[in-house]
Protein backbone atom coordinates (compact mmCIF):
# COMPACT_ATOMS: atom_id res chain seq x y z
CA UNK A 1 0.00 0.00 0.00
CA UNK A 2 2.68 2.51 1.01
CA UNK A 3 4.86 2.09 -2.06
CA UNK A 4 2.04 2.35 -4.59
CA UNK A 5 0.54 5.46 -3.02
CA UNK A 6 3.87 7.28 -2.61
CA UNK A 7 5.00 6.42 -6.15
CA UNK A 8 1.68 7.58 -7.61
CA UNK A 9 2.25 11.02 -6.10
CA UNK A 10 5.81 11.23 -7.41
CA UNK A 11 4.94 9.89 -10.86
CA UNK A 12 1.66 11.72 -11.45
CA UNK A 13 2.85 15.01 -9.90
CA UNK A 14 -0.65 16.33 -9.10
CA UNK A 15 -1.14 20.09 -9.25
CA UNK A 16 -2.62 21.29 -5.98
CA UNK A 17 -4.44 24.61 -5.65
CA UNK A 18 -4.13 26.03 -2.14
CA UNK A 19 -6.28 28.73 -0.63
CA UNK A 20 -4.49 28.68 2.66
CA UNK A 21 -3.35 30.97 5.42
CA UNK A 22 -0.52 33.43 4.95
CA UNK A 23 1.31 32.24 8.09
CA UNK A 24 2.18 28.85 6.56
CA UNK A 25 1.75 29.29 2.82
CA UNK A 26 5.47 28.85 2.10
CA UNK A 27 5.71 25.66 4.18
CA UNK A 28 2.66 24.21 2.41
CA UNK A 29 4.22 24.91 -0.98
CA UNK A 30 7.49 23.30 0.06
CA UNK A 31 5.90 20.18 1.56
CA UNK A 32 4.02 19.68 -1.72
CA UNK A 33 7.21 20.01 -3.73
CA UNK A 34 8.92 17.62 -1.32
CA UNK A 35 6.35 14.86 -1.85
CA UNK A 36 6.45 15.25 -5.63
CA UNK A 37 3.37 17.40 -6.21
CA UNK A 38 3.16 20.87 -7.73
CA UNK A 39 1.67 23.74 -5.67
CA UNK A 40 -0.29 26.77 -6.82
CA UNK A 41 -1.18 29.47 -4.31
CA UNK A 42 -3.98 31.64 -5.72
CA UNK A 43 -6.77 33.31 -3.76
CA UNK A 44 -8.04 36.16 -5.96
CA UNK A 45 -11.70 35.51 -6.72
CA UNK A 46 -11.12 36.77 -10.27
CA UNK A 47 -8.87 33.81 -11.11
CA UNK A 48 -9.68 30.89 -8.80
CA UNK A 49 -12.03 29.23 -11.31
CA UNK A 50 -9.35 29.30 -14.00
CA UNK A 51 -6.72 28.02 -11.59
CA UNK A 52 -9.01 25.24 -10.37
CA UNK A 53 -9.50 24.09 -13.97
CA UNK A 54 -5.81 23.28 -14.37
CA UNK A 55 -5.41 21.57 -11.00
CA UNK A 56 -6.09 18.08 -9.65
CA UNK A 57 -6.93 19.04 -6.09
CA UNK A 58 -8.02 21.98 -3.94
CA UNK A 59 -6.82 22.55 -0.37
CA UNK A 60 -8.91 25.04 1.63
CA UNK A 61 -7.53 26.29 4.94
CA UNK A 62 -9.35 28.79 7.18
CA UNK A 63 -6.32 29.86 9.23
CA UNK A 64 -6.34 33.55 8.30
CA UNK A 65 -9.90 34.29 7.23
CA UNK A 66 -11.20 37.42 5.54
CA UNK A 67 -14.26 38.16 3.46
CA UNK A 68 -12.26 38.33 0.23
CA UNK A 69 -10.79 34.84 0.54
CA UNK A 70 -14.02 33.32 1.83
CA UNK A 71 -15.67 34.17 -1.48
CA UNK A 72 -12.69 32.68 -3.31
CA UNK A 73 -13.02 29.46 -1.29
CA UNK A 74 -16.67 29.11 -2.24
CA UNK A 75 -16.09 29.83 -5.94
CA UNK A 76 -13.11 27.49 -6.17
CA UNK A 77 -14.84 24.78 -4.16
CA UNK A 78 -17.91 24.78 -6.39
CA UNK A 79 -15.78 24.67 -9.53
CA UNK A 80 -13.70 21.80 -8.11
CA UNK A 81 -16.92 19.90 -7.34
CA UNK A 82 -18.12 20.51 -10.88
CA UNK A 83 -14.83 19.13 -12.24
CA UNK A 84 -14.88 16.25 -9.72
CA UNK A 85 -11.50 17.33 -8.37
CA UNK A 86 -10.41 16.37 -4.87
CA UNK A 87 -11.31 18.99 -2.24
CA UNK A 88 -9.88 19.05 1.30
CA UNK A 89 -10.91 21.31 4.18
CA UNK A 90 -8.74 22.28 7.14
CA UNK A 91 -11.07 24.33 9.40
CA UNK A 92 -8.27 25.94 11.40
CA UNK A 93 -9.46 27.62 14.58
CA UNK A 94 -13.14 26.91 14.03
CA UNK A 95 -14.88 27.40 17.37
CA UNK A 96 -12.51 30.19 18.41
CA UNK A 97 -14.82 32.88 17.03
CA UNK A 98 -18.35 33.16 15.70
CA UNK A 99 -16.96 34.38 12.37
CA UNK A 100 -14.80 31.29 11.89
CA UNK A 101 -17.55 28.93 12.97
CA UNK A 102 -20.15 30.41 10.63
CA UNK A 103 -17.68 30.41 7.75
CA UNK A 104 -16.69 26.76 8.22
CA UNK A 105 -20.29 25.61 8.62
CA UNK A 106 -21.24 27.45 5.44
CA UNK A 107 -18.32 25.89 3.57
CA UNK A 108 -19.39 22.35 4.43
CA UNK A 109 -22.93 23.27 3.39
CA UNK A 110 -21.97 24.77 0.03
CA UNK A 111 -18.99 22.58 -0.99
CA UNK A 112 -18.66 18.79 -1.07
CA UNK A 113 -15.39 17.84 0.59
CA UNK A 114 -13.54 14.57 0.08
CA UNK A 115 -11.55 14.98 3.29
CA UNK A 116 -12.02 17.19 6.34
CA UNK A 117 -9.02 17.38 8.67
CA UNK A 118 -8.77 19.06 12.06
CA UNK A 119 -8.04 18.59 15.70
CA UNK A 120 -10.74 17.02 17.86
CA UNK A 121 -12.18 20.37 19.01
CA UNK A 122 -12.42 21.66 15.43
CA UNK A 123 -14.17 18.52 14.21
CA UNK A 124 -16.58 18.58 17.16
CA UNK A 125 -17.44 22.19 16.33
CA UNK A 126 -18.31 21.20 12.76
CA UNK A 127 -20.36 18.25 14.00
CA UNK A 128 -22.31 20.10 16.69
CA UNK A 129 -22.32 23.65 15.32
CA UNK A 130 -20.52 25.07 18.34
CA UNK A 131 -17.42 24.31 20.35
CA UNK A 132 -14.29 25.54 22.06
CA UNK A 133 -10.69 25.71 20.94
CA UNK A 134 -7.56 27.23 22.45
CA UNK A 135 -6.86 29.51 19.50
CA UNK A 136 -5.95 26.94 16.87
CA UNK A 137 -5.30 24.14 19.38
CA UNK A 138 -7.66 21.50 20.74
CA UNK A 139 -9.32 22.18 24.07
CA UNK A 140 -7.63 20.19 26.82
CA UNK A 141 -10.85 18.38 27.73
CA UNK A 142 -11.21 17.15 24.12
CA UNK A 143 -7.73 15.70 23.59
CA UNK A 144 -7.82 12.09 22.41
CA UNK A 145 -6.20 9.60 24.78
CA UNK A 146 -6.17 5.81 24.94
CA UNK A 147 -8.97 6.03 27.50
CA UNK A 148 -11.14 8.00 25.07
CA UNK A 149 -10.19 6.32 21.82
CA UNK A 150 -13.24 4.06 21.43
CA UNK A 151 -15.59 6.93 22.16
CA UNK A 152 -13.72 9.14 19.69
CA UNK A 153 -13.75 6.51 16.94
CA UNK A 154 -17.51 6.10 17.30
CA UNK A 155 -17.97 9.86 17.05
CA UNK A 156 -15.68 10.20 14.01
CA UNK A 157 -17.29 7.27 12.20
CA UNK A 158 -20.75 8.76 12.65
CA UNK A 159 -19.63 12.19 11.47
CA UNK A 160 -17.87 10.67 8.44
CA UNK A 161 -21.08 8.86 7.52
CA UNK A 162 -23.09 12.04 7.89
CA UNK A 163 -20.67 14.08 5.78
CA UNK A 164 -20.07 11.25 3.29
CA UNK A 165 -16.37 11.95 3.34
CA UNK A 166 -13.15 11.00 5.10
CA UNK A 167 -12.63 12.62 8.48
CA UNK A 168 -9.15 13.07 9.96
CA UNK A 169 -8.57 13.98 13.59
CA UNK A 170 -5.01 14.93 14.44
CA UNK A 171 -3.38 14.85 17.84
CA UNK A 172 -1.29 12.55 20.00
CA UNK A 173 -3.28 9.79 18.31
CA UNK A 174 -4.33 10.50 14.73
CA UNK A 175 -7.60 8.98 13.53
CA UNK A 176 -8.65 8.58 9.89
CA UNK A 177 -12.22 7.38 9.29
CA UNK A 178 -14.34 6.67 6.23
CA UNK A 179 -17.41 5.96 8.35
CA UNK A 180 -16.90 2.21 8.36
CA UNK A 181 -13.30 1.74 9.43
CA UNK A 182 -10.76 3.88 11.22
CA UNK A 183 -6.98 4.00 11.11
CA UNK A 184 -5.54 4.83 14.53
CA UNK A 185 -2.03 6.17 13.95
CA UNK A 186 0.53 6.51 16.73
CA UNK A 187 3.42 8.21 14.95
CA UNK A 188 4.80 11.73 15.34
CA UNK A 189 6.75 13.63 17.97
CA UNK A 190 5.52 16.12 20.55
CA UNK A 191 7.97 18.74 19.23
CA UNK A 192 5.79 19.02 16.12
CA UNK A 193 3.45 21.16 18.21
CA UNK A 194 6.28 23.70 18.57
CA UNK A 195 6.10 24.47 14.85
CA UNK A 196 3.47 26.68 13.30
CA UNK A 197 2.17 24.87 10.26
CA UNK A 198 2.59 21.11 10.57
CA UNK A 199 -1.20 20.75 10.46
CA UNK A 200 -1.43 23.01 7.42
CA UNK A 201 1.33 21.04 5.74
CA UNK A 202 -0.55 17.82 6.41
CA UNK A 203 -3.70 19.14 4.74
CA UNK A 204 -1.70 20.00 1.64
CA UNK A 205 -0.03 16.58 1.75
CA UNK A 206 -3.40 14.82 2.04
CA UNK A 207 -4.71 16.74 -0.97
CA UNK A 208 -1.74 15.60 -3.05
CA UNK A 209 -1.88 11.98 -1.92
CA UNK A 210 -5.62 11.66 -2.53
CA UNK A 211 -5.48 13.47 -5.89
CA UNK A 212 -2.86 11.01 -7.13
CA UNK A 213 -4.72 7.94 -5.83
CA UNK A 214 -8.32 8.23 -6.99
CA UNK A 215 -10.21 5.10 -5.97
CA UNK A 216 -8.01 4.64 -2.90
CA UNK A 217 -8.84 7.88 -1.13
CA UNK A 218 -9.13 6.32 2.33
CA UNK A 219 -5.79 4.54 2.14
CA UNK A 220 -4.08 7.57 0.56
CA UNK A 221 -5.28 9.80 3.40
CA UNK A 222 -3.96 7.37 5.98
CA UNK A 223 -0.59 7.10 4.23
CA UNK A 224 -0.31 10.90 4.14
CA UNK A 225 -0.96 11.07 7.89
CA UNK A 226 1.51 8.25 8.54
CA UNK A 227 4.12 9.98 6.36
CA UNK A 228 3.84 13.22 8.29
CA UNK A 229 4.13 11.45 11.64
CA UNK A 230 7.13 9.40 10.56
CA UNK A 231 8.73 12.55 9.10
CA UNK A 232 8.39 14.16 12.52
CA UNK A 233 10.22 11.23 14.11
CA UNK A 234 12.98 11.15 11.48
CA UNK A 235 13.48 14.90 11.77
CA UNK A 236 13.69 14.74 15.55
CA UNK A 237 16.47 12.14 15.37
CA UNK A 238 18.53 14.52 13.21
CA UNK A 239 18.49 17.38 15.72
CA UNK A 240 21.81 18.35 17.28
CA UNK A 241 22.75 20.59 20.18
CA UNK A 242 21.51 24.15 19.63
CA UNK A 243 19.06 23.09 16.88
CA UNK A 244 15.56 24.40 17.51
CA UNK A 245 12.10 24.46 16.03
CA UNK A 246 13.16 26.28 12.84
CA UNK A 247 15.70 23.58 12.03
CA UNK A 248 13.16 20.92 12.98
CA UNK A 249 10.66 22.38 10.50
CA UNK A 250 13.19 22.13 7.69
CA UNK A 251 14.13 18.58 8.67
CA UNK A 252 10.48 17.55 8.45
CA UNK A 253 10.29 18.84 4.88
CA UNK A 254 13.56 17.04 4.08
CA UNK A 255 12.15 13.82 5.54
CA UNK A 256 9.10 14.03 3.27
CA UNK A 257 11.40 14.69 0.30
CA UNK A 258 13.35 11.51 1.08
CA UNK A 259 10.38 9.43 2.24
CA UNK A 260 10.00 5.95 0.79
CA UNK A 261 7.89 2.89 1.44
CA UNK A 262 10.67 1.16 3.37
CA UNK A 263 10.92 4.05 5.86
CA UNK A 264 7.20 3.92 6.45
CA UNK A 265 6.98 0.16 6.79
CA UNK A 266 9.83 0.15 9.33
CA UNK A 267 8.58 3.03 11.46
CA UNK A 268 4.82 3.24 11.04
CA UNK A 269 2.67 2.37 14.05
CA UNK A 270 -1.03 2.01 13.36
CA UNK A 271 -4.04 -0.23 13.75
CA UNK A 272 -7.34 -0.46 11.90
CA UNK A 273 -10.55 -0.65 13.90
Amino acid sequence: MFEEIILNVRNKKPIIHNITNYVTVNDCANILLACGASPIMADAVEEVEDITKICNGLNINTGTLNNRTIQSMLVAGRKANELKNVVVLDPVGVGASEFRTKTALNLIKEVKFDVIKGNISEIKTLAFGTGNTRGVDADVCDIVTNNKINETINFVNEFAKKMKCIIVITGTIDIVSNGERAYCIYNGNKMMSDITGTGCQLSALITAFVSANIGKEFEATAVAVCSMGVAGQIAYKRLKQFDGNATYRNYIIDAIYNMNAQDLEEMVNYEIR
